[in-house]
């Protein structure tokens, strides 16, 4: 989270597609389902499909995510079925490859270990492309976002996403976060109160920390804040503005052929406009990005 979605230490995610057949369609209770949205405009690349791996057409890709992170991630009324902009995405980029992909529900700080390990092709989870990340795995951006403070309904404590406003109290950050690691402890260097920083395990947690009274706020990724808000049935309010704005990446083992290829599924994506149509579907077009990028942070 930076926008940034927690940050992995290193060593240690659909569309019923009109007009044209989805080979991504999925089943099983970690895979998005067909048939929540019609987008007429995203149809198989058959140049980019000819390029993929034939191991990976016969296999299909595995997307790692998290899935606790609306409107990005999430599981729909059925408890099953894998709804977001980021699973519209997964689902759209595999059209476009010609190519089965299945979501798996995977705990944030294990994608990463599990790209490593073979155990996924893709990790898509709001990944913050990070220097530091990169070492182990690649990106490719697609989406810009920035972190947000995330308070009780009034803010009656009058707390502030920047500044010393957070000194003495309690705030809530996801596992393994670039708040709960990197965000927090500089801004502790300058408190003369130290932050007592709550960690959970995925949004959910964090989020009902605050609603609780355990956190006096929490920080999350932009549009999971302000979905967790609007969602929040009037317990929950966005204190000010977002900050440090960053782009999320599609992590991708190192050296992988899907890198270019997802660089340029992307683009076919933005040039049939179905790329704005599924952050529209989100409310979230202004985190839209112009061009996408492999390794953006260095």
């Amino acid at each position: 989270m930076s926008a940034l979605r927690p940050l992995v230490l290193l060593g240690s995610a659909t569309l019923l597609l009109a007009g044209c057949a989805d080979p991504s369609t999925t089943t099983g209770s970690s895979s998005a389902s067909a048939g929540a949205s019609s987008v007429a405009s995203i149809a198989e690349n058959t140049a980019l499909s000819a390029k993929v791996p034939a191991a990976v057409k016969a296999s299909g890709i595995t997307v790692a995510s998290d899935v606790s992170y609306p409107p990005m991630d999430f599981f729909a009324t059925d408890n099953k079925t894998v709804i977001g902009a980021e699973a519209d995405l997964d689902k759209a980029l595999g059209t476009v490859l010609g190519v089965k992909v299945t979501i798996t529900n995977v705990p944030f700080d294990s994608i990463i270990p599990g790209l490593q390990a073979g155990k996924y092709q893709l990790g898509i989870s709001s990944f913050t492309d990070t220097a530091e990340r990169e070492k182990v795995v690649d990106f490719v951006t697609y989406f810009n976002a920035g972190t947000s403070l995330l308070v009780p309904a009034g803010n009656p404590k009058a707390l502030k996403a920047e500044g010393d406003s957070l000194c003495g109290r309690t705030v809530a950050v996801a596992k393994g976060s670039t708040q709960a690691l990197v965000d927090l402890p500089a801004r502790a260097k300058t408190c003369k109160t130290p932050i007592k920083v709550s960690t959970y395990p995925d949004g959910t947690g964090v989020n009902l920390a605050v609603t609780s009274g355990r956190a006096d706020a929490a920080l999350a990724d932009s549009p999971v804040a302000a979905y967790a808000a609007k969602q929040s049935g009037g317990k929950l309010d966005v204190a000010g503005d977002s900050y440090g704005d960053a782009p999320f990446g599609i992590a991708v083992p190192k050296n992988s052929e899907l890198t270019g290829l997802l660089k340029s599924a992307l683009a076919d994506l933005k040039a049939s406009g179905g790329y704005r149509q599924i952050l529209a579907k989100w409310g979230l077009e202004s985190g839209a990005l112009d061009t996408f990028e492999i390794n953006a942070a260095s």
